[in-house]
Parts: C-alpha cells; sequence; structure tokens
C-alpha cells in the first residue's frame, strides 16, 4: 500500500468511526453537557484525568474551559490532574502509580464536582482509583472510555454518564474523545450563553 492510499483510509476510518457513533453518543454527551453546566452554576469544578493520549485530552478539556473554546466568555472552573509533575511523582513514588489522581481527586473535588475519566480501554487503574474516589466524595462522573467500557463501565453509578466510543482501535477512540470535548464545550456554551452558531 502506498503512503498516500494509507494516509486516505485513515482519514476514512475515522469519519467512520464518528458518524457510526452519532447515535450511541448524541444522548450521552447531551447528559454529560448537562451534568457539567450545573455542576458550573453551582460553583463547582471539573477535574479530568487520563493517561497518555487520554492525559492531553483531559489538559485539552481543561484549557478549553478555563480559557474559552469559541466564544468569548467567563473563565470557567477546570482542573486537569495530569499537569503537576511534583505532585504526581510524589504520589507515584510514595504510593504507587495508580493513585496520581485519587489522592488529588481526594484532596480537590467537593460533592456536586464532576470528575471527567478518560481511557480508551476503560482499564486504567489509576483512572479507576480516581472514580472510587470520586464516589466517595460525592462526585458525578462522565467517563470516556473505548473497547467496550472495561472496568469503569462496570463501576459506574446512577447519575453518572457513560461516553463509550463503539470501536476497538485506540487511535480511533482517541479521535472520537477529541470530538466529544469539542462538543462538551461547545454545548457548555450554548446552555451557558446561549450560543447558537
Amino acid at each position: 500500500m502506498d503512503l498516500i492510499t494509507r494516509i486516505s483510509q485513515h482519514f476514512k476510518d475515522s469519519a467512520q468511526t464518528k458518524l457510526d457513533a452519532i447515535e450511541l453518543l448524541a444522548g450521552p454527551i447531551a447528559q454529560a453537557i448537562e451534568a457539567m453546566v450545573a455542576c458550573l452554576l453551582n460553583n463547582g469544578k471539573i477535574l479530568a484525568c487520563g493517561n497518555g493520549g487520554s492525559a492531553a485530552d483531559a489538559q485539552h478539556l481543561a484549557a478549553e474551559l478555563v480559557g474559552r473554546f469559541e466564544a468569548e466568555r467567563h473563565e470557567l472552573a477546570a482542573i486537569a490532574l495530569t499537569t503537576d509533575s511534583s505532585i504526581m511523582s510524589a504520589i507515584a513514588n510514595d504510593y504507587g502509580f495508580r493513585m496520581v489522581f485519587a489522592k488529588q481527586v481526594r484532596a480537590l473535588g467537593q460533592p456536586g464536582d464532576v470528575l471527567v475519566a478518560i481511557s480508551t480501554s476503560g482499564n486504567s487503574p489509576s483512572v479507576v482509583e480516581a472514580i472510587s474516589a470520586a464516589h466517595e466524595n460525592e462526585l458525578r462522573v462522565v467517563a470516556l472510555t473505548g473497547k467496550g467500557g472495561g472496568a469503569i463501565g462496570e463501576m459506574l453509578r446512577e447519575g453518572d454518564v457513560h461516553i463509550l466510543v463503539p470501536a476497538e482501535r485506540t487511535a480511533r477512540i482517541q479521535e472520537t474523545h477529541l470530538l466529544t470535548i469539542h462538543c462538551l464545550c461547545d454545548g457548555i456554551d450554548c446552555l451557558l450563553m446561549g450560543v447558537e452558531e
């Protein structure tokens, strides 16, 4: 296969994955938007976590909320739990890597806050622990997963939102997670400011 054909196939596969996901994900994404807006209107905050590409997605979400998405608006309270290298390395060294997000959720999360937990496999131990800590602290969880949802899909509670990408390939799941993050940001702006375009 030549490179042009291979690249073209990536575009087609990515587009098809997203098209296949519309009916499955539009409802849960809308529920997540409503949960996040309710949290923000109640002076709560959004915490986000994930590993690798999902860490980048957590940071992307927080940046869009604290800064802006497409429209000018006031800052929204959001923290990516993936960014403080001193906190993360201290926790990983003293308690093991699986606790790097959970301890931050316990320290920073308040009842009514929302944890956006991102794991393409649904089985990331550090994200699983973060969700357990969120439940202990009465945070609502919005989980972005793929590959059937894994352990995360099984541990979510009533009131949590599961955005499960119907795909097995990590790249396709991550690409759909990014689109989901943009949908979340757009929906939040729409509900908070009445943005229509």
